[in-house]
């Protein structure tokens, strides 16, 4: 299962930095929540488009949805934009509202295939929300997804 740090940057370039870094995000001093398994292209345009009320098709299109920054020749790990709607939906999230998202998120494919219940998708809303809001509006959000 893919490791999957997710963490915010001032920028793509400060973001991107991050590959030099042994042990990614987490050695950078930035601030990163470790989500094995969610990933950020598919699963987090599924979360975008439930939260937000889009279609999965509009989320996935939105500018820098699961874009790749670093070079794709990178060996071990690759920095993937998050969509500032994303981004603002989370941080702007209600209790009420990131439970009714956990559940909609649960009965994804991608989360049902990996196992991850309504009650484990709550908690990771959670941590994204934490994320999102610390990342105000100075900073971006970006995974750090090594295969």
């Amino acid at each position: 299962m893919p490791l999957c740090d997710y963490f915010s940057a001032p920028d793509d370039t400060a973001a991107v930095a991050v590959l030099d870094e042994p042990g990614g995000p987490d050695a950078s001093g930035l601030d990163v929540i470790s989500l094995k398994g969610i990933d950020p292209i598919v699963t987090m345009a599924s979360l975008e488009a439930i939260l937000t009320g889009c279609t999965y098709d509009e989320a996935s299109e939105r500018p820098r949805a699961g874009e790749t920054l670093s070079s794709p020749d990178h060996e071990s790990a690759f920095i993937i934009s998050v969509s500032t709607t994303l981004q603002e939906a989370l941080a702007s999230a209600s209790h009420d509202q990131m439970t009714e998202a956990a559940d909609a998120w649960a009965e994804t494919d991608e989360l049902q295939a990996s196992g991850i219940t309504a009650e484990t998708a709550r908690e990771v809303l959670v941590l994204l929300s934490g994320l999102a809001d610390r990342a105000g509006g100075g900073q971006r959000l970006y995974c750090w997804w090594a295969l």
